[in-house]
């Protein structure tokens, strides 16, 4: 491969809570490391790969003009952005217009929730649920109203499209998050799927926000459909958001954006986001994303994408045979697994918690799965050279599965 994605990079002293965070937040990181076992960061969601050269080049070049004053986003900020919209998704008719700033997603969604809701509505979502979603909707008075995923035979994620619409019509809901690839379960949506989904919320009039941070981190064999490109309606009932922070491990720069067709909504969002006077833009973060967007920034995606499908691969392969009673669905993108445990601890009379304290003592740093509505399960982040996912494999052979 042209680029690094097998040195192992020491991130101690770098900022990083994926490492010096262990043990800090009780509840939420996991417990620091027995003596005699490294940290292996398998929980937040961020990447353990240097990111493609260009972005560091981008950020030193601006950086050597020694003034940081206000500015304005630049046309070639746009152009990256419509340009990789219609390489990677094949998004044709994206203008500068409808292109809007977000500190972060999270961010975007509680400015969209703002103008569709009010206070103490409710919210349609999926479970497993992905926690930032349940923390910025819980923080803002929204009500979150869980439509779960279900495993058909061949153990793929489905949406319950019976559900959804009981939910939805039970609930006066008209407000939807869809997570697109979906987090943490993995999927990447069929488009029938999406246009299903998308006629139902056209037929209760629910306006929808989808977020597609993980759209550039599709495994082999598969390909991201954005929700708004499935029919006129749903690119007008969409506020659609994305980021080059989970392609390109760049969170701790910030900086995301949205696209927004129907004017209406558009003009209502970006003043609801203006009103706390923080979502501006940082300007090493717009060269960060112009350095991302680069040539070398798409080849540097298509390896990582080959990196992570041979990481998932090994994962689910080793899981089903060796972790005996430890149920996985395969993810078609993102780069985390959520395993549920229930039967090996109904076999083997353990809980999950006594699961996560043991990967954690021999320093695999998973994370607690029920944060995202997963009862016995745990959510493990493979984005890491595949030395270390395997290095972590064994150490819950030996030390966790089969002690």
């Amino acid at each position: 491969m042209k680029y690094d994605f097998t040195s192992i990079m020491d991130r101690h002293g770098k900022d990083a809570i994926a490492i010096d965070g262990l043990g800090s937040m009780p509840g939420f990181t996991p417990d620091a490391p027995k003596e005699g076992f490294d940290a292996i960061p398998m929980w937040v969601a961020d990447m353990n790969f240097p990111t493609v050269p260009t972005i560091p080049e981008a950020i030193i070049e601006r950086a050597k003009h020694p003034a940081f004053g206000y500015f304005s986003p630049t046309q070639e900020y746009f152009d990256a952005i419509i340009q990789w919209q219609e390489k990677r998704n094949g998004v044709t008719g994206l203008a500068k217009e409808c292109i809007g700033y977000e500190n972060g997603v999270l961010g975007g969604v509680v400015s969209a929730l703002n103008v569709i809701c009010s206070r103490g509505d409710n919210v349609l979502l999926h479970s497993p649920t992905y926690i930032g979603f349940t923390g910025a909707l819980d923080n803002n008075g929204y009500h979150i109203v869980h439509s779960p995923l279900r495993k058909d035979e061949q153990n793929i994620w489905r949406m319950d499209f019976e559900d959804m619409e009981k939910k939805i019509a039970e609930h006066h809901i008209h407000a939807a998050i869809f997570c697109s690839p979906h987090n943490p379960a993995g999927r990447v949506w069929e488009k029938w799927e999406i246009e299903k989904a998308m006629e139902l919320f056209r037929k209760y009039d629910v306006y929808v926000i989808s977020d597609e941070i993980w759209s550039d981190l599709i495994l082999e064999e598969h390909r991201h459909v954005p929700t708004q490109s499935v029919s006129e309606d749903a690119k007008n009932r969409t506020v659609a958001l994305y980021a080059p922070s989970k392609t390109f491990n760049l969170a701790g720069l910030v900086g995301s954006y949205h696209i927004i067709y129907n004017s209406w909504l558009r003009d209502r969002i970006e003043k609801e986001s203006s009103l706390p006077h923080y979502n501006d833009m940082n300007v090493l973060s717009m060269h960060a994303l112009i350095g991302a967007y680069k040539p070398e920034g798409y080849e540097w995606v298509d390896e990582l994408c080959q990196v992570l499908t041979e990481n998932v691969n090994y994962a689910c392969t080793y899981i089903k045979e060796h972790f005996d009673g430890v149920e996985v669905a395969k993810p078609e993108g993102t780069y985390m697994l959520f395993a549920d445990c229930t039967k090996w601890c109904e076999k083997n009379g353990k809980t999950i918690d006594e699961v996560l304290k043991s990967c954690w003592d021999v320093g695999v740093a998973v994370q607690d799965g029920r944060q995202f509505h997963g009862p016995c399960h745990i959510r493990m982040n493979l984005a890491l050279p595949l030395s270390r996912v395997q290095e972590a494999f064994g150490r819950m052979d030996r030390y966790v599965f089969h002690a």
